[in-house]
């Protein structure tokens, strides 16, 4: 599998990651055993967790296969805290709850540092100085080679990533993590030309749009799927007319193609400017195997003029510019 360099760094990782959300939820040990050493088997070392996921267990999980199949020197290990630590404060990027929450992560890997340690989401009750100094803590201590964060809007990456360059001793931000897919390209209004202009890398999380960008629900709801299940939230809001017109182009140039749209989808996401890798969290190995079979589809440019067309976002005041005096 072809390599990139995280950001502005000079850690290469594989141009698709493996997400393991439902690690200890909806896949069980040996499911993951399977996705893990196929990913790895394909050249495949990027793979991302969090500490909420399944309460710790995706951490668990993959830190006993990390003993038992894959050594860990062969897998760039990237996990995020900030969520809440109890009561009603939903995140908590306070350096007492991320440093404690590294801790526990790393304990769980059955490991002495990560890879890439994530500020999980934006927290408005902690001065972002704060935040961003135990990311330099986590990385001078070595519990963490290069850090990044997930969820900020395009201006707080910018001050966040701006404050890092800003005084020596900073740790520069490897990434960004973002929901970015053919049904969902806001991040491309400011948050991406940011992190283009500062050398932050994007990790694209729910790169087939929660699923449906693979067509499957074009007809039927499959038995089993995000739908059909305690996740059909995360998955409707993309069940609309105008999301119904990008997955049909999708099918369509697949079908030309003589591939899936679970490829084409994934190809899209991963050769557009700016993104590392997609994150891929699939519930069987077999899912994920459809998956890296896209590291060989290179979409032929009119294919891709025509997708970028069709799932074009609104443009409005300010970044359409001023209009006529």
């Amino acid at each position: 599998m072809e390599q990139r360099h995280l950001g502005r760094t000079g850690l290469r990782v594989s141009r698709l990651g493996l997400g393991t959300m439902t690690w200890g939820r909806g896949t069980g040990e040996q499911e993951a055993a399977d996705q893990l050493k196929l990913f790895a088997d394909a050249g495949g070392t990027l793979v991302d967790t969090a500490d909420v996921y399944a309460d710790g267990g995706a951490e668990h999980l993959l830190g006993r296969l990390m003993a038992d199949l894959v050594p860990r020197s062969e897998l760039v290990v990237a996990t995020k805290a900030g969520y809440g630590s109890g009561g009603d404060r939903r995140f908590d990027t306070s350096r007492r709850h991320l440093l404690a929450a590294l801790d526990a992560s790393l304990d769980r890997l059955g490991t002495d540092y990560v890879d890439l340690w994530q500020v999980h989401a934006w927290d408005p009750e902690t001065p972002l100085e704060e935040t961003l100094q135990a990311l330099d803590t986590a990385v001078s201590s070595g519990r963490a080679r290069y850090v990044g964060i997930c969820g900020f809007s395009g201006w707080q990456l910018a001050k966040a990533a701006t404050w890092q360059l800003a005084g020596p001793g900073r740790v520069r931000l490897a990434t960004c993590q973002m929901e970015y897919s053919l049904l969902e390209r806001g991040i491309e209004r400011e948050l991406l030309p940011a992190a283009l202009d500062l050398g932050v890398g994007l990790l694209a999380a729910s790169p087939l749009g929660r699923g449906v960008l693979t067509g499957k629900y074009r007809s039927t709801v499959p038995e089993g799927s995000r739908l059909d299940g305690d996740l059909a939230p995360f998955v409707e809001q993309y069940l609309d007319e105008e999301s119904r017109g990008i997955v049909d182009a999708v099918a369509t140039a697949a079908d030309g193609l003589a591939t899936t749209p679970l490829q084409v989808a994934l190809a899209w996401v991963r050769d557009r400017p700016g993104v590392v890798a997609p994150l891929v969290g699939a519930r069987t190995a077999r899912q994920l195997e459809s998956a890296l079979d896209a590291e060989r589809l290179v979409l032929p440019e009119e294919i891709r003029r025509a997708l970028d067309d069709v799932s074009a976002p609104s443009v409005s005041y300010p970044d359409a510019g001023f209009g006529a005096a």
